[in-house]
């Protein structure tokens, strides 16, 4: 007895099959099905091998269904174009589904939301839905098509791409920077109104880890104002609360158009 796990044939023995029936003849079947005749003729024969029967009688140019190639072809054929026809609408279905985008709240805010019109004029077949957390679980559950994270890329069970890299330097306000020229000197920066993030996460940089980057001593520091996200801490900067940390790609667009300037350069 055949084991049933092998009771079917390869779906393309069919498809090869239908093709050279169809047109008449292999050369026919392999144009439809863009392969080389050698190829449809292999996976007809052994079709016939699967089940041990003729279904085509081969001359030297031309090929005849036999009475059994006949009757396999009129079963086959309603049950062949189903399978087309689920696979056209689940394709169909797929290509119209939302894609769901999470990101951190300053990618989303900063990077992703100025993007955003020009991405759907450009794409109109897909609807982004986005979703602003900083919680990586949140982020990378599993109704989450894509994610933007932050760190080294090392998340296992998903792949990852750099996007883009980090660099980190003071902002403040045009005004704020006229009234506190002092903060053109780096070593003036934790007498003034410094804005920071409280995070959970780690890696996140805040003015005490930059600062001892640039080795400047951190003996007491008292922020002038403490936010849990990091686009309020650039609101407050463009409010001219004080001096933010701003991240590049993240605070281009106000740098670009003079909301926000780097008191101290490019440190």
């Amino acid at each position: 007895m055949q084991n049933k796990k092998n009771i079917l044939p390869p779906l393309n023995y069919l498809l090869a099959f239908e093709a050279a029936a169809n047109q008449q003849g292999f050369v026919g079947a392999a144009k439809e099905l863009n392969l080389s005749e050698t190829a449809i003729s292999r996976k007809v024969r052994l079709l016939e091998l699967h089940y041990d029967t003729m279904f085509f009688l081969r001359g030297h140019k031309s090929i005849t269904l036999t009475h059994q190639g006949r009757a396999f072809l009129e079963r086959i054929q309603p049950a062949l174009q189903i399978l087309r026809d689920t696979s056209h609408s689940l394709l169909n279905e797929e290509k119209n589904r939302p894609v769901t985008l999470a990101a951190t709240n300053s990618v989303a805010s900063f990077w992703l939301m100025p993007r955003l019109h020009t991405f759907n004029c450009n794409n109109k077949h897909l609807k982004i839905i986005l979703v602003a957390s900083d919680n990586d679980k949140e982020c990378m559950s599993e109704n989450i098509d894509l994610s933007i994270l932050r760190g080294d890329g090392n998340w296992p069970g998903f792949q990852s791409q750099l996007l883009f890299g980090e660099t980190v330097f003071p902002v403040c306000s045009p005004e704020y920077l006229q009234a506190n020229s002092d903060a053109a000197d780096i070593a003036n920066l934790t007498r003034l109104d410094l804005i920071d993030v409280s995070s959970d996460h780690t890696e996140w940089m805040n003015w005490k880890t930059w600062l001892s980057h640039k080795q400047i001593k951190v003996e007491s520091f008292d922020p002038a104002a403490v936010f849990n996200t990091y686009p309020l801490s650039i609101q407050a900067a463009l409010d001219g609360l004080g001096i933010a940390l701003g991240w590049g790609h993240l605070v281009d667009q106000h740098l670009e158009t003079g909301k926000l300037v780097r008191p101290i350069g490019r440190v």
